[in-house]
């Protein structure tokens, strides 16, 4: 059997459901099991930390967190209260200012991540409709300034409303970027050197793990370089055609016990 000491979860469609905006029981319940078990329990999102909203019924196993597609990554020291990052790759500087330039003339909505702040730039309906009402997201402070978060602060991510169209133009003058799309609505970009797949070797070099006992969940084109590097990659039964393609192992979905099926399949539960 697998020896797996470590499992990395995406949030959104893949510990959260879609429908219900909500943990299902049976994943608590098999994490709860598995990090009795000595077996470590990672996050890997491309939110940052700042809107991971729902996670409550699992925080106290989470034990790190690969967030903003891998743009930060970080272990909170449970028993100081302190933070250790692990890495922090931001978007470079002029593509920056290529991503701000194009949403000014064009006009569309985007999140702007930060190190610290997230904000919203050109704040519009559709923002309202997909983070706030589809995605749960109603921390976000519309009060904050964009562009003071762009002069002051790291830049991790940016998450434009835009199509695929405009996404491809816009990637040909972002060099030092890439773009991982989970949502018809809006893509995530960050920088070359962040991914999930990259966040997980610093993450796995950090505490010790060859890369052969780690274990990645995920369902969306941001998680095909997770799902790749890990030791088993498991994309659920909902997942997309590009995260069924990286994947070694095809669950059920999020809403049909997915990721506990996974578990006892591997023997890992």
């Amino acid at each position: 059997m697998v020896m797996i000491r470590s499992l990395f979860f995406d949030i959104d469609g893949t510990l959260v459901s879609f429908k219900t905006h909500c943990i299902p029981e049976s994943t608590v319940c098999a994490i709860a099991e598995a990090h009795k078990k000595g077996i470590g329990v990672y996050i890997s999102t491309g939110r940052p930390k700042k809107i991971i909203t729902n996670l409550d019924p699992i925080e106290e196993y989470i034990d790190g967190y690969i967030t903003a597609n891998g743009a930060l990554c970080f272990i909170d020291d449970k028993a100081t209260g302190k933070r250790v990052e692990i890495c922090c790759n931001p978007i470079p500087s002029h593509d920056v200012q290529t991503l701000m330039a194009d949403a000014t003339h064009h006009g569309y909505p985007c999140v702007v991540v930060g190190e610290k702040d997230v904000a919203v730039y050109n704040h519009g309906s559709v923002f309202d409709r997909v983070f706030v009402e589809g995605l749960k997201v109603g921390n976000i402070d519309l009060t904050t300034n964009a562009s003071d978060i762009v002069v002051n602060q790291r830049i991790l991510q940016f998450s434009p409303f835009i199509d695929t169209d405009h996404e491809h133009d816009l990637m040909q003058r972002m060099s030092g970027c890439v773009s991982g799309r989970w949502h018809p609505e809006f893509t995530d970009i960050t920088s070359q050197k962040a991914d999930k797949g990259k966040g997980l070797i610093a993450m796995a070099r950090h505490i010790g793990l060859d890369i052969s006992e780690t274990m990645a969940f995920g369902d969306g084109g941001n998680d095909t370089a997770i799902l790749r590097t890990a030791g088993i990659g498991v994309a659920m039964g909902n997942a997309c055609d590009k995260a069924i393609q990286a994947a070694d192992y095809i669950t059920t979905s999020v809403d049909d016990n997915g990721i506990m099926n996974a578990l006892t399949h591997f023997g890992v539960i």
